[in-house]
Order: structure tokens, then sequence, then C-alpha cells
């Protein structure tokens, strides 16, 4: 900590000398014409004698990585947004007085650079600087050469550092860009209607989660941070909006982990007259369709292992993939006690009351989700975890619902929707119900929603996609904080 004080004294005291010089160290006058990759791939294919015979000017903008000094001369890496170029630096190209400014410059200073493109003696494109200012002095060192910025708490506390001096990470997040816009380009061209529902909700629903609270003071009431947009999509739905789509953040007060941010992005689209079978292959089409254009492969590495996106892809019922994965026998799962048994050799601690399509839950995440790592899609989830799916016709006991894992985690949720304002009612108060015994998680009743669906929602089939963890999945990247730009972190001890 002295050294850098240290430094930090010492670059402020070249802020005080370039301004008693007359120059301003945070100048915003400099006029920028191209970025490091215009000048590099406009020039790839030219040899040395080509770009003597070219009379072009560039002018940039950028920070210096690194510098090699030869004394009446110097070699520069100035990065930009687009990448880095080298600039060749000579006291008789700038000028006497340039130059002497130019020896001021410290890694980390951002720099205005004009000049005209040569290739070096080991021929490495470069431009050669006519005119080299300071627009903006650094005043903290960037993370030491060799070692750089490795500690992952500190690379997401200060992401910016780490987008300056690791490229790999940007590239993680022009990817995640990319994904994102290929993905509502997708829903548009598929007819879907982008729209924007509140992000604060007088009750909390849509999902199964424990919320954030905040207050309005001016309307003297509490509200909630949306946990899901989804009973407001469905609103637009029973309006007459037949496909409709939201890309967008929610809240949810739960743990941090590698699979978990408080505050995450969520795509959920909902469309009239279709069914939970017609999103699986939608959610197909989607994903494969994303992953080829952004990895440009449907085989894609994750970890040390490989995950093959090309459909059709797996599709099992929750009891099914329990039998699979658990060398355990259907008659055992259907009968609730012997269930319970099972549950408990597993190492499950559980309370004695809990119900079979709890229980049959609890199951499934213990011994089949870290299973799945080729995609597949989970059906027939019990009724009593799923207060808002349709019910399926032939077996009551579960609903027309499917989850999508790929890599062990969960990455979609979809159902066919419960469209019955009687049941929907009717499984709210069980919800309470089950909120007034202690649980958290809970959906509240929400009567405006009750008379929405009393006017009439069509038959709908409805799905939320986790956009954080897909772009993991599609960026290799092990943790959700790799993703997010800002992960939620606890405050930082001075």
């Amino acid at each position: 900590m002295e050294e850098l004080n240290e430094l930090l004294q010492q670059r402020r005291a070249k802020v005080e000398s370039y301004q008693a010089d007359g120059i301003n160290p945070f100048a915003n006058d400099f006029v920028v014409t191209h970025n490091a990759r215009q000048v590099l791939d406009a020039h790839a294919a030219d040899d040395k004698q080509k770009l003597e015979e070219i009379n072009l000017t560039y002018r940039i903008g950028g920070r210096i990585m690194a510098c090699r000094d030869f004394g009446k001369a110097a070699f520069l890496q100035v990065q930009d947004g687009s990448g880095r170029v080298q600039i060749y630096v000579a006291k008789n190209q700038v000028g006497e007085e340039a130059f002497e400014q130019f020896k001021k410059f410290d890694i980390g200073d951002i720099i205005g650079v004009s000049g005209s493109p040569f290739r070096t003696k080991t021929d490495e494109l470069s431009l050669r600087a006519a005119e080299i200012r300071i627009l903006t002095k650094s005043l903290l060192p960037l993370p030491e050469k060799w070692h750089g910025l490795t500690d992952v708490e500190t690379r997401y506390r200060q992401r910016y550092l780490d987008l300056i001096v690791n490229p790999e990470v940007r590239e993680v997040f022009r990817k995640r860009s990319r994904i994102v816009s290929l993905i509502r380009e997708y829903m548009l061209d598929s007819d879907y209607l982008e729209v924007e529902t509140p992000m604060m909700h007088q009750i909390a629903g849509g999902a199964t989660a424990k919320p954030f609270m905040t207050h309005h003071n001016t309307l003297k009431m509490d509200l909630f941070l949306r946990i899901a947009p989804e009973l407001y999509l469905k609103r637009l739905v029973v309006g007459g909006f037949d496909r409709v789509f939201e890309i967008n953040r929610n809240f949810r007060n739960e743990g941090i982990s590698i699979q978990h941010n408080p505050e995450f992005t969520m795509m959920e689209f909902y469309q009239a007259y279709a069914t939970y079978d017609d999103m699986m292959n939608f959610t197909e089409d989607l994903i494969s369709h994303v992953a080829n254009k952004v990895c440009g492969s449907m085989v894609i590495p994750y970890g040390e292992k490989e995950v093959d996106l090309t459909p059709p892809w797996d599709r099992l019922t929750l009891k099914e993939s329990i039998v699979k994965y658990g060398s355990i026998e259907m008659t055992v799962l259907e009968d609730r006690e012997k269930s319970f048994v099972y549950a408990q050799s597993l190492g499950l601690e559980l309370d004695g009351g809990i119900g079979h399509g709890k229980l049959l839950a609890e199951i499934f995440d213990e011994v089949v989700e870290p299973k799945l790592w080729q995609p597949t899609f989970i059906t027939e989830y019990p009724t009593e975890i799923s207060p808002l799916s349709r019910k399926n016709d032939q077996n009551p006991d579960v609903v027309d619902r499917f989850e999508l894992f790929i890599v062990g985690r969960e990455l979609a949720n979809a159902f066919s929707e419960l469209n019955n304002p009687i049941d929907q009612k009717e499984r709210f108060l069980q919800q309470l119900e089950e909120k007034a015994a202690g649980d958290e998680e809970a959906h509240e009743m929400d009567e405006d929603y009750i008379r929405a669906l009393e006017y009439g929602l069509p038959p709908t089939a409805g799905e939320g996609i986790g956009i954080d963890r897909l772009v993991m999945l599609l960026t290799n990247s092990a943790s959700i904080r790799d993703v997010i730009l800002f992960p939620q972190l606890r405050p930082e001890i001075s």
C-alpha cells in the first residue's frame, strides 16, 4: 500500500507538471477517426513497399499497455475498444517538445496519436507517430505485467480493471451482447412482440422465490422487486397479444453461488394456441441456432467435456429420470412412504410432512440434476410444485411442464399455462396455506390476475430461459459472475 501511495504521488506530480506547461492532462479535443482494428484490417495484406507508397494518416485514441524505450525512439502498444496496435514514436518525427512530454507518459495513460502505417523490421504493422498527446493521465498503475489481475475477488469488484488487462474477459462480454442480439432477432423473426413490464410489483408473483422489498413514499406502500414477469406477460396475452417476450432483470433474495446472483437476466415468452411440446421444439431450434452462430458448431467445449447441442434432445419424465439415474424401481416412486425412505437413504433431511410431489422434486435435485450433462428435457412435474401450470389431462397429479438441463444445471422452465381461473384460485389458496406454515417462497394470492383469467386466457404456453446461464454455456464460463459485468458482492473491507 505504501508503494502504491508513492506511485500515486508521482503521477499526481506529473499532472501538476503538465498543467504548469499549459497542457491539459484530461483533454477532450482530440478528434479520433479510426480504431486499432480498422487500421490493422485495412493494411493486413499490404507489404512494406506498398505502405511506403500510401499517403494515409490515421488518428486513434487508446491506452498505453506496454512501452519499449530506445532513448530517442520508443515502441508503444496502444489498446482501444477494438484491440491493440503498435505505435512507433521518434523524436525526429514528433518534435523535441512533444517528445519531452511523451517521456512523462506512463503505462495506463490514455493518449491520442496521429500517424501513418508502416511495417517494422520484424514485419509488424504499426503506426509511425507524427503527433502524440496525453488525453487522460492515469493516476493508478495497471497490474504488474507478468502476474496480471488474477485475484478473482478483485476482478469482479474492479471489473473496469479486469476488462483493461484481460482481453479474454472483454471477449466474453462481446459474446454475451451478440447472444442477446441473436435471441432478440430470432424472437422478432418468429413474430413475437417485445414488451416491457413492471419491475416493481404490489404482489411478488410469477415464481416461487423470496423477494426483495422496497417502499414508495408518495403512495405510502411497500413494493417488491419482481421475481418474474410471468403474470404481467400473461395479462398481455389475455389482452390480445398472442406472442410476447421480454428480456430483462429479475430479483430474488436468495443465496449467491457460481450459479446464482440475486439480480439476473431472463427471457420470458408466451405464445397463444401453443403447448409445452411446441415450446420444447422452439427451444431446441432457438438455442442450437444461437450456439451455431456464436460458436460455429453444435458441439462445444464446456470445462473438460463437450456438449452436443444437435437436435433432437433427450426427453424424460421426472420419474423416468430418477429411475434411470437413481437405480430405483418406478414402484418405489409411485408410493409416498417408500419414496420418503429412499430419500432418507440418500442423506436428505426432509420434514416428515412433506408432500409426495415436493419429495420427488428433492430426490430429482439430488440424484438426477448433476448428471444431466447433455441437453435433456425433464417433463411431468408434480402439480404440487407447479402452481401456475396446466394439469395434464390424463394424470392430474402432474402438469404439462418441462425444465431444460444442460451441463448439470437448469437452463429453462416452461409449461402449458393454467387458464382455468377456478383452478388457479384454488392453487393460490393452497400456496397461502403453505406460506402460513412457514414457506417464504410460496406464491401470494393475486386477485387481479384471477380477474384477468376470468376474462379468458387462450390456450397458451410460456417459458423462461436464463440468459446468464446460457451465456455461461456458450462462453465456457464456470461461474455466473464471469458473465455478469458487475456481480453482487459483499462490501469491500477497507
